[in-house]
């Protein structure tokens, strides 16, 4: 192994080593997938775009989604991948909001894409479609047309992406393009691999979320950097996960803990099936997951747990299973170039062990929301930035989260943290998922209301819900506990692990003003 970092230069020193497993198990080799970069490096700029231009991207975990990252991360532009579930009005905003000079989709969202280029008059000779879409130039023909030959005068470029919308219209988090050729940036790659034990040269990463969010996109992207192969799921299954990790040998991946829950599910004759020995690193974030579960996660695969805080915007902590074994629950201490403090809603430190508003300072530099000065205003405080969440610094510094500051259930004047809730409904082995939210109370101002998604097989109902408030009531307060539970087949749960909270609880405060 020749333990380079950066994707151009281990694609001249190991041209013919695997560097994409696709969905389908066919394997893509470094000198391929560099020669079809610059080829659509070389066709960006026959366009027209400029550093600092702007791309979109509408595509699930397909080559061309790494493709279309690696070459505008070598001619300074600005990506901007597009949640592919989203409706063509909305992806219509992203590509006007980011003010895209070019726009690639897969066949697989023609309908989005369609309506998206429809709504906003979008020139479609500058529309690229893997696969065939109506009125857009083949992406295939395109690359044909193009120079193999790396393009002159290669800048580094990065990734515009935009919050989840899980709270309103989603917003682009914009930072400064970083000064020098794109093969320095990339070998930047290695700061991140030693925080997770990562090994350049050595090892194999499996995407198994999206690529178009932050988290799987930057650990699937980064390891690509490091000489790691990169093995794409394209729907997450939890046997197929395992039977992938033992086929390919995986080392690392990143995952949410609802896979976490679906896999501990597992019959146990399938969990003994598979060889998961290899793993090295198995990283988590964007949800809370609960102390039962994560035990008899590091018990079942070892101690190669992962935990991290952070977000679109940057992070974050990171805690080692030794961590988080001794401080459970923890989302783990700043990692180098971080910073944590905890502020209340007027700004004043708030002394440690009691929950504040959670800001933060990132190793990855200061950001802007594109095109709105109010909101990165709002949340910027002394050199520091806040998502909206709430928690505590204990006396040894780790950080433990205690809920979105939206997401706050505010009953009798008393603060009431859904995430606890949740955990504790999902440790349950009949649920399968759950939310937790405030919903109006004429005497309380709010009560805890709980959606259940049973697990399969398990029959909803008054008996299920009566089980699950017992079983809660012998792990939290009696205040905590709902009030009422509801059954859904399905949460309205990202990919990323994120719920859209917002649809199952906007219609119980219709025609109400909920102040948090």
């Amino acid at each position: 192994m020749s333990g380079k970092t950066g994707f151009w230069a281990i694609a001249q020193s190991e041209p013919r080593k695997t560097a994409l497993v696709d969905a389908s198990g066919r394997a893509i080799e470094f000198e391929e997938v560099d020669a079809r970069v610059n080829r659509l490096s070389n066709g960006l700029r026959s366009l027209g775009l400029q550093y600092r231009d702007g791309v979109a991207m509408l595509m699930h975990n397909d080559p061309a989604w790494i493709e279309a990252f690696l070459a505008t991360h070598q001619i300074g532009l600005y990506l901007t991948p597009i949640n592919y579930h989203l409706t063509g009005p909305e992806v219509a905003y992203i590509i006007g909001n980011c003010e895209a000079k070019a726009f690639i989709a897969h066949e697989r969202h023609a309908a989005a894409a369609l309506k998206a280029v429809e709504e906003l008059g979008y020139d479609r000779s500058r529309c690229f479609a893997v696969g065939e879409i109506p009125g857009f130039r083949r992406y295939e023909d395109f690359l044909a047309e193009q120079s193999a030959e790396p393009p002159a005068e290669r800048q580094a470029g990065t990734l515009m992406l935009y919050t989840s919308g899980t709270t309103g219209r989603p917003k682009g988090v914009r930072r400064p393009l970083m000064p020098g050729n794109p093969d320095v940036v990339a070998s930047l790659a290695g700061m991140l691999g030693a925080l997770f034990r990562l090994k350049a040269g050595e090892g194999v990463h499996l995407v198994t979320g999206p690529l178009y969010h932050a988290a799987p996109g930057g650990f699937g992207t980064a390891s690509l950097h490091l000489g790691h192969t990169l093995v794409l799921m394209d729907k997450w299954d939890a046997e197929d996960t395992l039977r992938l990790v033992e086929r390919h040998r995986v080392t690392s991946t990143h995952m949410v803990p609802t896979m976490f829950h679906r896999m501990l599910a597992l019959p146990d004759a399938v969990k003994r099936r598979y060889d998961l020995s290899s793993l090295r690193a198995v990283i988590h974030g964007a949800a809370p997951i609960g102390v039962e579960a994560k035990k008899a996660l590091i018990e079942w695969w070892g101690p190669v747990i992962f935990e991290y805080y952070g977000a679109t915007e940057g992070g974050g902590t990171i805690a080692t299973s030794e961590d988080w074994l001794k401080k459970p629950g923890t989302v783990g201490k700043p990692w180098p170039g971080t910073e944590i403090r905890i502020f209340d809603d007027a700004g004043h430190p708030v002394p440690g062990g009691e929950p504040g508003n959670v800001y933060m300072k990132s190793m990855i530099g200061e950001f802007e929301y594109y095109k709105d000065p109010a909101k990165t205003r709002e949340s910027h405080r002394d050199g520091l930035f806040t998502v909206g969440d709430i928690g505590y610094l204990d006396p040894d510094g780790w950080l433990f989260l205690c809920d979105r500051a939206k997401d706050l259930i505010i009953s009798g004047g008393v603060n009431i943290y859904p995430a606890e809730i949740e955990t504790t409904l999902m440790e349950h082995p009949k649920v399968a998922d759950a939310a937790v939210f405030g919903i109006p109370n004429e005497e309380w101002g709010e009560e805890v209301k709980a959606v259940v998604q049973p697990a399969d097989g398990v029959e909803p109902g008054p008996a299920l819900a009566e089980e699950l408030l017992a079983f809660a009531a012998e792990r939290l307060a009696r205040f905590k506990l709902p009030r009422s539970i509801d059954f859904a087949a399905e949460l309205p749960r990202l990919d990323t692990g994120k719920l859209y909270k917002r649809f199952l609880r906007d219609p119980y405060w219709e025609g109400r003003d909920r102040k948090i």
